[in-house]
């Protein structure tokens, strides 16, 4: 069992007094079973139902009392009640029975001495059932691939997982870190491919998961697709997202298909709701809350680099590249940063955002945008001089403060830089390897007036 961020909130929802029913919310094999098996350990009695099981689902289909279901599950499992224990209940694949959903109201108010942890990958189907999660009655965390930092603990490098989190990290690190953090992205962070590439030292064992990953994303599509011309249409967006990771799209005619843009956004934000992609919208704004603009093209990110590797026919450029940023015209690089942005926080799905303006011959765009006390901080994905780092210079132009983040291959560095109206401005340039870390470098080096 691998060990990962997650586990903390996940041991500190089970220590409250007033812990909620848990819904796990992550995508197809990420490792949520793995990971709720694992807790189920510190319990003195750990039950399981798969509801895509008949005999599992059916107990909630009878019309129970809170007590008498209780009763039912452990009679089901052949397991004694017991009273003076605590008890773990693991309810996966909850979306396949809505009225199991229902019940998790009566757990919290009535049978708080279980606990309870809901999961499942396809949600957002109980929605299209019009059935949703109790109100106030549930609480929720957020999984993902392993990040770079759970990669090191994986791959049995402690000492370069310890030294990230030093403040700052020290130079004589660097090589090592921006090497393994190459593998990393050639790898990516699902469970199952780590795993087989740490036990044979061999990409051709994780191409095998990747290959088996997109199958089983396939054999998904019936139990959301509200139809089978919509099936087709989310077939296709699956064997196209990978390829298109990093790119900004349109729906009309995505991976030069002839699907109108109504069906193919249908299909592209199913798949979002599964958490298999991510359609990240900019904003033009340069003040919190930066609300993104819906009207304007969003960037597509697939749920793993490494898949995206394997699908795109990229592994072989990963063989002695110095920087990551010219591989596939740098959208990797600027991918991988995403899906470590996405795994700070797992108690909320907080949209990633990127900042464009759109003018004649006046274009910009800067990778990301961060909030930060009460600024938005602007991070670009980038190798090569700073001083050409223009979308950047227009961003700073317009904004009050004067703080801007560079992640590239080289070591921590301050330059100190002007806009082309005379503005100064601090660049903070930091390592690919510290994208996680971005916002302790702000509170550790930045005093904001």
């Amino acid at each position: 069992m691998y060990k990962r961020t997650i586990n903390q909130p996940l041991m500190e929802w089970s220590q409250k007094k007033d812990r909620m029913p848990l819904i796990l919310r992550g995508a197809r094999q990420i490792g949520k079973t793995t990971l709720v098996e694992n807790l189920g350990k510190s319990y003195a009695q750990f039950l399981k139902l798969n509801l895509e099981i008949k005999a599992d689902r059916d107990l909630f289909e009878q019309d129970y009392s809170i007590d008498n279901l209780i009763s039912a599950i452990h009679f089901h499992l052949k397991k004694p009640i017991q009273k003076s224990e605590t008890t773990l209940l693991f309810i996966d694949e909850i979306q396949s029975c809505p009225r199991a959903a229902n019940y998790l109201r009566y757990f919290y108010e009535v049978r708080n001495d279980i606990h309870v942890i809901a999961a499942g990958s396809l949600l957002e189907t109980l929605i299209d059932k019009h059935i949703s999660f109790p109100v106030g009655r549930v609480e929720y965390l957020f999984m993902y691939p392993f990040s770079f930092s759970e990669y090191l603990l994986a791959a049995n490098e402690s000492e370069a997982h310890e030294i990230i989190k030093k403040m700052p990290c020290p130079d004589f690190a660097h090589n090592k870190l921006l090497n393994l953090f190459h593998q990393y992205t050639l790898i990516g962070g699902m469970p199952a491919a780590i795993t087989a590439f740490l036990a044979e030292k061999d990409i051709l064992a994780a191409n095998r998961v990747y290959e088996n990953l997109m199958i089983s994303f396939m054999d998904d599509v019936e139990k959301y697709a509200s139809n089978k011309t919509m099936a087709q249409v989310i077939r296709h967006a699956i064997a196209h997202a990978p390829l298109a990771s990093g790119e900004r799209i349109h729906f009309h005619g995505f991976g030069n298909s002839n699907y109108k843009s109504r069906e193919m956004s249908e299909a592209l934000r199913t798949l979002e709701n599964a958490m298999l992609l991510k359609l990240i919208y900019p904003t033009t704004q340069t003040t919190p809350p930066a609300e993104t603009n819906h009207k304007k093209s969003p960037r597509l990110q697939f749920l793993d680099i490494g898949i995206v590797n394997h699908i795109a026919g990229l592994q072989e450029y990963y063989f002695n590249v110095g920087d990551l940023n010219t591989i596939y015209q740098g959208k990797i690089i600027e991918s991988v940063v995403g899906q470590e942005f996405l795994t700070i926080n797992p108690y909320s799905q907080q949209p990633l955002k990127f900042w464009v303006r759109e003018k004649p011959q006046s274009n910009a765009e800067v990778d990301y945008i961060i909030p930060f006390e009460k600024y938005l901080i602007p991070v670009e994905v980038k190798s090569g001089v700073s001083g050409k780092l223009k979308s950047l210079m227009q961003f700073m132009e317009m904004v009050d403060h004067d703080i801007a983040i560079r992640l590239y291959a080289g070591k921590i560095q301050w330059d100190t830089l002007k806009t082309p109206s005379g503005k100064s401005f601090r660049l903070l340039n930091l390592p690919y390897y510290l994208a996680s870390e971005l916002k302790n470098y702000l509170s550790f080096h930045i005093n904001f007036p």
